[in-house]
């Protein structure tokens, strides 16, 4: 057994990081659940996207900042970066950083793409049929966004600084 599996009672689970690689993706529709969940979960963490004009950072004493980056605004979509920053020998690193779209008229958040372990793993451009990161990134999603909340982040105007970088 290597470092990134486990094993519980008699089954061999293989481990990412994130606790995220031991779901194995149910299909399409399941897929759109947790976009739907997604969605559910984003809106409680920043109830007005339109009030952020191009970055924010959700800052709860004690815990890491919280970055969001409007990347492109529709009609219907608004594209976001959302990540940590952390400082290593003196170099900026973002992680997770992930790439999401939020579709407004759906009520649906998907990850686009997200670069993970200091940036060693890169999932960009994701095709439609690329099913199972599809359903790693959006369960990772949902995992961060629920710690978040339990944290206290919020994009209110109690706890957004507006970002210059």
């Amino acid at each position: 057994m290597n470092s990134h599996e486990s094993k519980i009672g008699s089954l061999l689970v293989a481990r990412d990081g994130y606790g995220c690689a031991e779901v194995s993706p149910r299909g399409y529709v399941s897929l759109m659940d947790l976009y739907e969940n997604n969605y559910l979960r984003f809106k409680r963490l920043v109830a007005d996207l339109d009030r952020i004009v191009d970055r924010a950072v959700s800052v709860v004493p004690g815990c890491m900042d919280l970055h969001l980056q409007i990347i492109e605004r529709s009609r219907y979509t608004t594209t976001v970066r959302m990540t940590y920053h952390f400082l290593e020998n003196r170099q900026l690193i973002a992680e997770p950083d992930l790439k999401l779209r939020i579709y407004h008229d759906a009520c649906l958040v998907e990850v686009l793409a997200g670069h993970l372990k200091h940036g060693r793993q890169r999932l960009d451009h994701l095709p439609a049929t690329a099913l199972k990161h599809k359903w790693r990134l959006n369960r990772l999603l949902y995992k961060w966004l629920g710690y978040c909340l339990h944290l206290g982040h919020e994009f209110s105007e109690a706890r957004v600084r507006e970002s210059v970088e």
